[in-house]
């Protein structure tokens, strides 16, 4: 903990540092809690994963523009308790917004008090979240100057996920091939329609907006009467198409198995926490999103269950080099898992896109 103090002091946070203990469950960065001698202010400290997210300036960078454009949006609502609905970055002595020790980044914010997270996904809090990530997207579509850089380059391009997919069947690193022939050829069977979306782009029907990248229900604070406060892990907001944020959510929260479920039978697609979860977005984003982006929502939900079962089946195929994996199967069942959902929500897309048509 000794060594924790020494990175703390490295920040402008008031009063002396007590306590450090880790934080919550993340995979991807360290988190702490810091508590202080004699004030009830708390800080998060984080050491940044610079293995991804490799450009630690840019990932800070946009992180600021969005809580600034966030809480200037929040004052001109005339919104009070300002400091619990967004987050408060601390800046380093040398007013950057991280701190490297030579070997590590890392970077403090506010701890938002009276705050909890949930990990569960009811219909109920899948209509909060629908809400909460709307109006994120909607607060921060008129973000002005220069679009937000990329912190993980080309993190949800479908192309970009079909080249690596078909690099790995090429190469056949772990001979594995065979005994995968029949879904590869699933997966290619639907390559064209999961590359609408970068289509749409290039001839200027579909935009890019800021997209949060990570929409599951866990990513927002709640207050402890159970509203939503703010929108939280900010690391992969960057440029998207909204479908991918919305088809997200539905890929994790909308799927009635696990990720990696050994019972297929488990696995199929969720239509109330779709609809619960359709009514809280729309009623925040629809004002500023185009007819063509509100028609391809439903298809957001096929394109990102596409888009893991091509990388799990790649990992598989490249002899598990990239997910962490508890058996030699792991990847093949979880992409076994992911084309189960997969034919599931095409099962369900009619139904989708009639609901959202109801509610229009």
């Amino acid at each position: 903990m000794d060594e924790l103090k020494t990175i703390t002091r490295n920040f402008k946070i008031v009063g002396v540092t007590n306590n450090i203990s880790p934080l919550g469950e993340g995979m991807i960065n360290s988190t702490y809690l810091v508590t202080m001698n004699g004030t009830t202010t708390e800080y998060v400290l984080q050491k940044i994963n610079h293995n991804i997210f490799q450009d630690v300036e840019l990932l800070q960078s946009n992180i600021k523009r969005i809580t600034d454009h966030i809480r200037q949006k929040l004052i001109e609502s005339g919104e009070t308790d300002i400091e619990r609905k967004t987050l408060t970055l601390i800046p380093a002595l040398d007013e950057k917004l991280y701190y490297f020790d030579g070997n590590n980044y890392w970077r403090m914010t506010l701890m938002i008090p009276d705050s909890k997270t949930y990990e569960a996904v009811t219909p109920e809090y899948a209509f909060y979240a629908g809400k909460a990530f709307g109006n994120f997207q909607s607060m921060l579509a008129d973000l002005p100057g220069k679009p937000l850089g990329e912190t993980i380059p080309n993190f949800h391009n479908m192309e970009f996920r079909l080249k690596q997919f078909r690099e790995s069947v090429k190469q056949n690193t772990a001979g594995r091939l065979e005994e995968v022939a029949d879904m590869v050829i699933e997966i290619e069977k639907r390559a064209n329609e999961m590359c609408q979306c970068q289509d749409l782009y290039r001839v200027g029907k579909l935009p890019k907006r800021i997209n949060h990248c990570d929409t599951k229900v866990n990513n927002m604070l709640f207050d402890t009467d159970g509203k939503v406060l703010c929108v939280i892990d900010l690391d992969t907001a960057m440029p998207g198409f909204v479908m991918s944020d919305f088809g997200d959510f539905m890929r994790t929260a909308g799927n009635t198995g696990k990720e990696d479920d050994q019972n297929l039978e488990n696995v199929t697609f969720n239509m109330e926490i779709f609809k619960s979860y359709t009514k809280g977005y729309l009623e925040s984003a629809k004002s500023f999103l185009t007819p063509l982006e509100i028609t391809l929502l439903p298809f957001g939900a096929k394109l990102m269950t596409y888009m893991q079962l091509t990388r799990f089946l790649a990992d598989y195929l490249n002899g598990d080099t990239y997910y962490k994996i508890n058996s030699p199967l792991h990847n093949l069942q979880r992409s076994k898992a992911q084309f189960k959902l997969l034919q599931s929500i095409e099962k369900n897309y009619t139904n989708m896109q009639t609901y959202i048509s109801s509610i229009i």
